[in-house]
């Protein structure tokens, strides 16, 4: 199977392209239209397709809401012209959306469900929702949402990190994504070309106290900080606005037989193999 990654260069697709060496190819082109799509996939010919790209925003999400056009463009115009490129060459492909535009927990128990209409706040959320939103309308196209991702190697994205260099935290609990099981899934869902919207995270739940916790047993026991509320974190100006906080179900990969870790065991054996590799 021939990959082609867009946005390879970026954490996500770097790790992908890193896990699939003899079947990715990384395409970091500037894309303005669809013909650069196009031109592209003529190109490199792949069997398949992986859009690793989009706008996060620097330091954090807050960079989007006071630069929304090209958080709009990133993360909602980029993946129409994406999409319609590989609609053009019947290619499949894979839109790598996110978790975070629900914001509260469901009235399920077991969380929210792909289909659920979700209810972005921010500029990031929703420009990643209404990407999915166009992009569900289509054929031949797979959306996968993570959450939170969480990988054994130091990055400042990774949640790791983050939660252990901030001072002051709140205790929330989330689903998240563990990459090493995200890359098994991301490549099986290629391998299909499964189409639909799956929740690529994995099953359970897990606290930031949790995960601390872990981190202080497994990797820096030195570790410390200060446990606050949402509302102490907004005012003290460390964040402008409240972060998604939700529970995802992923029934769409269980209907193809895909399995990701329970978030506990795969967080273990992350904190684990993290010390190992220090």
């Amino acid at each position: 199977m021939k990959i082609l990654i867009i946005g390879g260069k970026g954490w996500i697709g770097s790790k992908c392209a890193q896990a699939w060496p003899d079947e990715s190819i990384i395409s970091d082109r500037k894309i303005n239209s669809v013909a650069d799509v196009v031109e592209i996939l003529e190109n490199h010919q792949p069997d398949v397709v992986l859009n690793a790209a989009g706008i996060v925003g620097q330091p954090n999400v807050d960079w989007c809401d006071s630069h929304p056009r090209e958080t709009i463009f990133g993360n909602t115009v980029l993946p129409i012209m994406i999409a319609e490129a590989c609609q053009r060459k019947n290619i499949y492909l894979l839109h790598i959306g996110s978790g975070c535009i629900y914001y509260g927990y469901s009235s399920d128990p077991k969380g929210w469900k792909p289909e659920d209409p979700a209810n972005p706040e921010v500029a990031y959320t929703k420009s990643k929702y209404a990407a999915d939103l166009a992009l569900s309308t289509f054929d031949n196209i797979g959306i996968a949402r993570i959450r939170m991702p969480i990988d054994r190697v130091p990055y400042r994205a990774n949640l790791i990190d983050k939660l252990a260099s901030y001072p002051k935290i709140i205790d929330v609990t989330n689903s998240v994504t563990v990459i090493e099981d995200m890359l098994n899934v991301f490549h099986r869902l290629l391998q299909l070309k499964a189409t639909g919207i799956f929740h690529v995270t994995n099953p359970g739940a897990i606290s930031h106290r949790e995960i601390i916790a872990l981190y202080e047993k497994y990797v820096d026991p030195a570790h410390s900080n200060e446990w606050i509320s949402e509302d102490e974190l907004i005012k003290s100006g460390l964040t402008k606005k409240k972060r998604s906080n939700n529970i995802l179900q992923s029934p769409n990969l269980e209907k193809l037989g895909i399995q990701m870790r329970p978030v506990q065991e795969a967080m273990l054996d992350t904190m684990q193999k993290r010390f190992i590799t220090k």
